[in-house]
């Protein structure tokens, strides 16, 4: 069983545990006011969609020694990799059901390309600068309310931008350079989740994912950057809000 099968698990076990409530509790009255406040701990996983350039296999050839420095690829690939999120919550009621959010946040996630090539002691993994603010914004659209449960679904976008980005420097062996990428870039977000109602708090577990937009790579020539014409990247987001 994988990550996000263990957190869909928890998620049904926080959503279903309400159903047992005797008598509907409270909340702290978050949605008895227009306004109201909270802060959030978040699970991210994260990896990069690669689009390859049709040459992509081609060994580097450095102009410096007048070489290949690199053997044939095999492959570039991204696995999952986890990180964490604080931030909080601001949300503003437009109507019983409906309810426009915002949790800017801090977030530490790693971000890791693995290169394979036919010589296998070439084998690399190129981390990518991944401590970022996110601005996101979303549309909440909740059900009714049963005993202290309500169930919600939501969509929006979300601006990122990557705290102290590191640039490759042209005294740098090429084989030491990193994959760089914008510090800014958009996402579009989508996800469910639930409300459960405490006397005074409200908590809300909740799953979203969400997938940037355009091409965060920035190009340039290096063994690691020349063979990607496009990274963009997906999501997945567990989080637990308390307002």
């Amino acid at each position: 069983m994988n990550k996000i099968s263990y957190l869909i698990i928890i998620f049904i076990l926080f959503c279903s545990k309400s159903l047992f409530a005797q008598a509907p509790a409270w909340g702290g009255g978050a949605d008895q006011q227009d306004f109201s406040f909270g802060f959030t701990f978040q699970y991210v996983n994260s990896y990069f969609k690669i689009d390859k350039k049709p040459d992509w296999r081609k060994p580097f050839y450095d102009p410096g020694v007048g070489k290949n420095i690199t053997d044939f690829l095999n492959s570039i690939s991204s696995n999952g990799s986890p990180g964490f999120a604080v931030g909080f919550i601001a949300r503003y009621r437009l109507s019983e059901h409906l309810e426009l959010r915002t949790t800017p946040g801090l977030v530490f996630a790693d971000r890791t390309l693995s290169y394979a090539y036919a010589t296998p002691s070439q084998d690399v993994d190129k981390p990518v600068q991944a401590t970022s603010v996110e601005f996101p914004i979303s549309l909440k659209l909740k059900s009714d309310r049963i005993m202290d449960f309500r169930a919600y679904i939501l969509a929006g976008i979300k601006y990122s931008d990557a705290i102290g980005s590191k640039k490759n420097s042209p005294d740098t062996d090429p084989l030491d350079q990193l994959v760089r990428n914008k510090n800014g870039f958009g996402s579009y977000e989508v996800g469910l989740g639930c409300d459960i109602y405490f006397e005074y708090f409200k908590l809300s577990p909740e799953i979203k994912l969400s997938n940037s937009i355009g091409n965060m790579l920035i190009p340039e020539n290096n063994p690691f950057s020349s063979p990607i014409n496009k990274l963009s990247l997906h999501t997945v987001t567990f989080s637990l809000l308390f307002e």
